[in-house]
């Protein structure tokens, strides 16, 4: 079995599951999209625009988030997964619309493949941040206070655009100690959208083989606040 069937034997019929940003989740919205083509009645709301575009073209239905809450579950994936289930996540640049999402679901589905499991956060060295374009300054000097090296993430020379119309600052960071305090000090700084940092938000992670077949399904054993 693969991570993917596992996930999908999760979705009930007349569900609406939230659909993640990534290679991990666009495997798994192919897959959806082959059981809602066989009779499978679902509906999606998407993380990204690449995301909405992949999920209509396997033919599934999309609402907006206002339509669909609340979610039964956000299939997603990560880039770090520590023991506790916290995770960084947006290398995929979709870091807001995914955390939103995954907040409006009953549950955290989680997909990852070899590496992504890390004995603490940040051991990979970078967490993505997303910020109002007219606070870069002002971020980058507060980040590099925090002990934080943040570059503007860019694409062709220009800096990236997300699909919130921001951009991106990927923090170059040390393994993360403290995550909720750390978390903390981000969010205080004027002009921080949101952060990589998914604390206490995933419900289940499923770890896959090099193939993608299951080799490990951890469960979140408190409660999601």
């Amino acid at each position: 079995m693969t991570i993917y069937e596992r996930a999908l034997a999760l979705v009930r019929s007349g569900d609406v599951i939230g659909l993640g940003s990534g290679h991990a989740s666009n495997e798994f919205i192919i897959e959806l999209g082959e059981r809602v083509r066989a009779g499978l009645q679902i509906r999606g709301v998407a993380t990204s625009r690449a995301s909405e575009e992949l999920a209509r073209s396997a033919g599934i239905p999309i609402v907006s988030l206002a339509e669909g809450m609340p979610l039964a579950l956000t299939v997603d994936g990560a880039d770090e997964v520590d023991p506790n289930l916290n995770l960084i996540k947006g290398y995929g640049r979709a870091l807001v619309r995914e955390k939103i999402v995954a907040a409006a679901s009953r549950s955290l589905v989680i997909l990852v493949g070899p590496g992504k499991e890390v004995p603490v956060l940040g051991t990979r060295g970078k967490l993505p941040i997303e910020v109002v374009p007219f606070s870069a300054p002002l971020c980058q000097e507060r980040l590099t206070k925090l002990g934080c090296k943040p570059e503007i993430y860019e694409e062709n020379g220009v800096p990236f655009v997300t699909d919130n119309g921001n951009h991106i600052l990927d923090c170059l960071i040390a393994p993360i100690l403290h995550p909720e305090q750390f978390e903390e000090h981000l969010r205080g700084i004027p002009g921080i959208v949101g952060t990589g940092l998914f604390l206490g938000m995933a419900d289940t992670v499923l770890v896959g083989d090099d193939h993608f077949n299951m080799v490990a399904e951890m469960k979140r054993t408190n409660v999601r606040g």
